[in-house]
């Protein structure tokens, strides 16, 4: 008995900044694990060659225990990973003092990857609150192949140079001095948490967050936490949009990933926790006049294919929310047979009653002079992605109703 009060003490001495260490013991049964953070990735990525990688997550809310997750998916040869670590970020790559702890894979502070594959951490025994930022620093000590990334992070990621090795309990980040925007095998954070579950946000470039500042969260997914956690129900919020995603077919562009009906299962289905699912996608294969297998693109290919995805929800007993696609007009992809096709679409998802319910970003965003373009306001200028003040109209638009039951 003494020594556990002694244990409860300090930890309660240590901790702080937002994170710190949490005992098994002191753990609710009431818990969940659920994820608050988990970029889609694919194929593609860059090399890297004994050097290490520290890279910013945004909590959507808060736990403890956590467990970050490391993807070799999209490899085509086994992943050497040799140190990880996790820490509180203080400014750039710099952590906050004392919170920097190495994480293990199977007890492993070194382990590989096999291609096609990814791991869990171990628990890590750390809390967070919603809305923090920690680093998670990757030390990779051999040649790899094209990484498993996300290119379009919207977000700092920091590196050391080539042949520095292993900086991941480096303190200050000094040694982290080239930077890019993109993540690298880094797939995932859950936490346990009295929260429901986890909301994820599928789409493509608009969900991503084209045209929004780096590091200043401002999607409509970082506002919908936000709106969550301020309504007093906070729920995980993860992003699984990527630019250029298409509904029916691959992008030829691989960093704009496989097709949502192909990613759908992994990236919306998988990450612990889910509770639902919005979907908004289709405006590229619009613009594209992408249809399945080389064909022209029509309204009833692309609703068959949110069927299917719809059926796969189900089927993992997941609630999905259908979100109707943003006007476009003045954008590359407009014309009128398109508009054609956006519209038929967007009636289905409103009337059809297939999705389990509705958000209509659609009506949220438009011009009210000119429905086919986004209202000037919301506009970031390439008249097809919103401006963080369209993010924000997106998030508002959500009835809070549709994610509680």
């Amino acid at each position: 008995m003494m020594k556990q009060r002694w244990l409860c003490a300090f930890i309660a001495l240590i901790a702080g900044c937002g994170i710190g260490v949490m005992p098994a013991a002191a753990q609710s049964s009431h818990e969940n694990r659920v994820t608050v953070w988990a970029p889609s990735m694919s194929v593609g990525g860059p090399r890297f060659h004994e050097q290490t990688l520290r890279m910013v997550v945004h909590a959507s809310t808060g736990g403890s225990a956590l467990r970050i997750q490391l993807s070799n998916l999209r490899g085509d040869r086994p992943l050497r990973v040799g140190g990880v670590s996790i820490a509180a970020q203080s400014h750039g790559a710099g952590a906050v003092a004392h919170s920097l702890r190495n994480v293990t894979v199977s007890q492993a502070t070194s382990f590989s990857i096999p291609a096609g594959q990814e791991v869990f951490s171990d628990p890590i025994p750390m809390s967070i609150n919603a809305g923090q930022n920690v680093l998670v620093s990757l030390y990779l000590p051999q040649g790899t192949s094209p990484a498993t990334w996300h290119s379009d992070a919207f977000e700092t990621t920091y590196a050391s140079a080539s042949g520095s090795g292993n900086q991941v309990m480096e303190l200050d980040g000094s040694s982290y001095v080239e930077t890019s925007t993109s993540w690298y095998y880094l797939a995932g954070l859950d936490v346990l948490s009295k929260v429901r579950g986890t909301v994820v946000a599928f789409g493509d470039s608009i969900t991503d967050g084209t045209s929004t500042p780096t590091s200043t969260y401002q999607r409509w997914p970082d506002y919908l936490a936000r709106r969550l956690a301020d309504d007093h129900y906070p729920l995980g919020v993860v992003d699984a949009g990527i630019g250029g995603n298409r509904v029916l077919s691959d992008s030829p562009n691989k960093a704009q990933g496989i097709s949502a009906i192909k990613r759908f299962a992994h990236d919306a289905l998988h990450p612990p926790g889910v509770h639902s699912v919005i979907l908004m996608e289709g405006i590229n294969d619009i613009g594209n006049d992408a249809g399945l297998n080389g064909a022209p693109l029509t309204a009833q290919a692309l609703i068959d294919g949110y069927r299917h995805i719809i059926k796969q929800a189900h089927h993992a007993g997941v609630r999905i929310i259908g979100a109707t696609m943003l006007p476009d007009k003045g954008s590359g992809y407009y014309s009128e047979a398109h508009e054609a096709i956006r519209q038929s679409c967007n009636q289905w998802i409103r009337s059809s009653a297939a999705f389990d319910g509705v958000v209509d970003f659609d009506q949220a965003v438009q011009d009210p002079a000119d429905p086919a373009a986004l209202r000037a306001s919301y506009d970031s200028s390439d008249h097809l992605h919103p401006n963080a003040a369209g993010m924000q109209a997106m998030a508002n638009a959500i009835d809070l109703q549709l994610l509680k039951k």
